[in-house]
């Protein structure tokens, strides 16, 4: 039984960046009574990370490490049978997440990861939605920067609201912040392959159905211009962010009958926000040819990150606009450092959530608010992430 396993977490690529800053939170505020490990390729990096975490917390002096690597599947699967959780932190996940999936699925061993591929997250439903239903793991994509803030933030809104009727949401992010090395490769992965993606989205929505009940949601495709209750320049986002708001809102009655999600980066000049639809749509083209985008992704590298100082400064914003019922409710998710504080942060405590919580009953792959709803909702406003409603 994975009660009885040997740890409650395991961080597997605790020798990355986001890993280690990881680690290093669970150092810090995992109860006492947390069995964790470190697991990764390198015994010796990994010794050199247990160091650091000794400087943090003496306890950890002897903290287990577990070695582990993705071409290795009896290794991977050691992991998974040998602990409750799992975080993950090793991507592209398009390139390396699946066998850990499938060992998770199988040994019915909770997973989390910070995976913003929604293709990724598509063709793991296909492939161990079912075999994780049935041993009853729960597989939780999306558990940092993407898309906690958004999917948290709306299911906030939705319950500001009656759920008897329509009820429309979207979200506006801004950040100062700078983006990890992993989350540019994954995103530039990501949009060379929107034609695999398209695919294996029209697959996963066959396999679904619609929802229970002849309830109704969907994203809209909103359109740029100046959104005037905000006072901000609006820009259409095609990230992960609303498929997996959506995928909450079919799963979970709160969001009423009809449920539709928008989703916007928000930019306070028009001169701005132009600039910044061409430079989507530069790495577009740019993610599409192969010598382009070989040269971007060699000139930002994975498993690095800004300095503490430069984190410090960082911040984000999500600003949501709820109707329904005739009434109009504003909501904001806020917080620091986005791509590495907030977001170690974030995967810290969702795994701390599956591993101590009281969570509803659940399993197979399933979101943030199915699979944690309030309780990490709670667990992150006393991390110091702030959901509140606007009254201004």
């Amino acid at each position: 039984m994975a009660a009885a396993r040997a740890y409650d977490i395991v961080v597997f690529g605790a020798t990355g960046f986001t890993g280690e800053l990881t680690a290093a939170y669970l150092a810090q505020h995992a109860p006492a009574e947390c069995r964790w490990a470190l697991a990764g390729r390198s015994t010796a990096k990994l010794e050199a990370v247990r160091e650091r975490l000794a400087l943090l917390n003496p306890r950890l002096k002897d903290l287990p490490l577990l070695q582990a690597d993705v071409e290795d599947p009896a290794s991977i699967r050691a992991v998974a049978e040998s602990t409750r959780v799992v975080i993950t932190t090793v991507g592209p996940y398009l390139e390396f997440g699946e066998p850990l999936v499938a060992a998770c699925a199988a040994a019915g061993t909770d997973y989390v990861d910070l995976t913003g591929e929604p293709e990724f997250v598509d063709l793991m439903y296909l492939a161990h939605h079912e075999t994780a239903r049935a041993s009853g793991a729960r597989i939780v994509h999306a558990c940092g920067f993407d898309s906690i803030p958004h999917d948290l933030g709306a299911y906030f809104t939705v319950k500001q609201l009656p759920s008897d009727g329509h009820i429309g949401v979207y979200g506006v992010v801004r950040s100062g912040a700078q983006f990890s090395g992993g989350t540019f490769h994954s995103a530039m992965g990501a949009m060379s392959r929107q034609a695999q993606a398209k695919k294996a989205l029209a697959e996963r929505r066959k396999r679904e159905g619609r929802p229970e009940g002849g309830r109704r949601v969907r994203t809209i495709a909103g359109k740029p211009g100046r959104d005037s209750l905000l006072g901000l320049w609006v820009l259409p986002m095609p990230t992960i962010d609303p498929l997996v708001v959506v995928r909450s809102a079919a799963a979970l009655p709160a969001y009423g009958p009809d449920f539709t999600y928008a989703h916007f980066a928000g930019l306070k000049t028009l001169r701005y926000t132009i600039g910044g639809s061409v430079a989507v749509g530069s790495l577009v083209v740019a993610a599409n040819i192969p010598p382009l985008r070989n040269l971007l992704k060699s000139r930002i590298k994975q498993g690095e990150g800004p300095s503490e100082s430069r984190r410090a400064k960082s911040w984000f914003t999500v600003d949501f606009v709820g109707d329904g019922g005739g009434e109009t409710v504003r909501t904001r998710v806020s917080g620091g450092d986005p791509g590495y504080g907030e977001t170690s942060k974030m995967l810290a405590e969702s795994a701390l959530s599956l591993a101590f919580d009281n969570n509803p009953p659940t399993s197979g792959q399933v979101t943030t608010a199915v699979a944690m709803g309030d309780n990490l909702l709670a667990r992150l406003q006393a991390a110091g992430i702030t959901f509140e409603v606007v009254t201004d």
